[in-house]
């Protein structure tokens, strides 16, 4: 298992984030991977705004994940409204 996530997965979690809309400078997505996988609301560090942080799971296949990050981050999507 490679801890580190490669251009390929990014581009996966691309795809799912640009389909819902969400702008790729609002995402801080972690370079390497953890257990269980996450994606939450979080201060922007630098940047001075929110963004959502997404950590890609250690274990879990990404295309297996991926529904379940796309269903986490519309409901992060609904709370804003």
């Amino acid at each position: 298992m490679n801890d580190v996530i490669t251009m390929e997965e990014i581009g996966m979690v691309y795809d799912v984030t640009d389909a819902l809309g969400i702008d790729r400078e609002d995402l801080n997505i972690e370079l390497g991977k953890e257990d269980p996988g996450s994606w939450s609301r979080a201060p922007g560090g630098m940047m001075r705004r929110e963004v959502i942080a997404i950590t890609l799971p250690l274990s879990t296949p990404l295309d297996e994940w991926l529904p379940a990050l796309e269903a986490g981050l519309r409901e992060l999507l609904e709370e804003e409204r």
